[in-house]
């Protein structure tokens, strides 16, 4: 396992990535075609910042990213690219009315997770709640037609967010990408076509 994971992380630090997350993306990316130049992506959990390049990378300089996360990013990012230090449980007046102004978005993408606890059951509960989060946040903001991309860890009540995105999006589909850690209880859902 260790050779696996040091593979991506190696990698990552190469080619001045942030973290392995990237390579995540880009499977995502090539799996359902998600980014094309000139979209506007809204970046959720975005530090340390690999989604955020990532995403800059594919939508160009016509493009936008607004991306935020709870923590700071020390990442340097390219022009496309707004990063704010926000909650999205506790979303800022000022914050509220950037979305409103950019709005709406082509993709959101939801790379959060919590401060895990070693307890499995407390980390899905605590990973369902910002599946959650982000999913309400995309029925505010995304655009018809539009995707929607967030990490939950696996358990038994993931059936509930899928339930909640087939409601609003026309095809959802799950996806682990090679790069994750074989041993990672993390997985993909994938939202395509928003009609919410």
């Amino acid at each position: 396992m260790k050779t696996y994971q040091d593979h991506y992380f190696h990698k990552a630090k190469k080619e001045n990535y942030p973290a392995r997350s990237i390579y995540k993306l880009r499977e995502l990316d090539a799996k359902f075609r998600l980014f094309r130049a000139g979209m506007k992506v809204l970046d959720l959990g975005a530090a340390p910042g690999s989604w955020s390049l990532g995403a800059a990378e594919k939508v160009g300089e016509k493009g936008l990213v607004l991306a935020c996360d709870i923590q700071g990013a020390q990442t340097v990012f390219p022009p496309q690219v707004l990063f704010l230090q926000e909650n999205v449980f506790e979303r800022t007046a000022a914050f509220e009315e950037k979305l409103r102004e950019i709005a709406p978005f082509d993709v959101v993408i939801s790379d959060m997770a919590p401060l895990t606890t070693g307890a499995r059951a407390t980390d899905q509960a605590r990973s369902l709640q910002l599946a959650r989060e982000a999913l309400a946040m995309s029925c505010r903001y995304l655009k018809n037609g539009g995707s929607f991309v967030v990490k939950v860890f696996m358990g038994p009540d993931v059936r509930e967010l899928q339930e909640g995105m087939k409601q609003v999006f026309n095809a959802v589909r799950a996806f682990k990408p090679k790069s994750s850690r074989a041993e990672s209880k993390e997985n993909f859902y994938v939202g395509l076509n928003f009609h919410g």
